[in-house]
């Protein structure tokens, strides 16, 4: 049986850095006819990720953010797990459908009009398995990467 991210062993994310993130976010409740793009709120390169997404998106206003740690993830998409949650970035459209991973990311290279130029590079005929590699490589090393935001340097996943 799958775990829920309404999971009590998820840490919130409690550093002040990773609060004024969220503060800067466009929220999901504001803006329900955009995206949602659920990330791990713990994780810096993903803070990191989603602050570049922010910049990117400013001023089209095409899409919201949910930390995985925040408790409306799990009661607005239930049957989304734990484990898939902190394997990959999860982008929701309004309709419901979902890209995950590195679908998640050729999304965005067609839903952002500043990206793009990655466009041609990520949707090259035959490349699909290689994007699928490096982003599952990048997930699973991205706290060695960069680190995490916890309560007295510990997290509980």
């Amino acid at each position: 049986m799958s775990t829920t991210v309404s999971s009590p062993s998820i840490s919130q994310p409690s550093d002040a850095h990773a609060n004024h993130l969220l503060s800067q976010l466009a929220d999901p409740d504001a803006f329900p006819d955009r995206p949602v793009v659920l990330f791990d709120g713990l994780c810096r390169f993903c803070q990191a990720s989603v602050r570049s997404l922010n910049r990117l998106d400013i001023g089209s206003g095409r899409l919201s953010y949910l930390s995985m740690q925040d408790p409306r993830v799990a009661q607005r998409y239930p049957d989304l797990t734990e484990a898939q949650l902190m394997q990959e970035m999860v982008i929701v459209e309004p309709s419901g459908r979902r890209h995950g991973g590195s679908n998640a990311v050729r999304f965005l290279s067609r839903h952002l009009p500043s990206l793009w130029i990655a466009m041609p590079i990520l949707h090259f005929p035959g490349t699909a398995g290689l994007w699928r590699w490096l982003y599952r490589f990048v997930a699973r090393n991205r706290y060695r990467i960069a680190g995490r935001d916890c309560d007295s340097g510990t997290c509980q996943i």
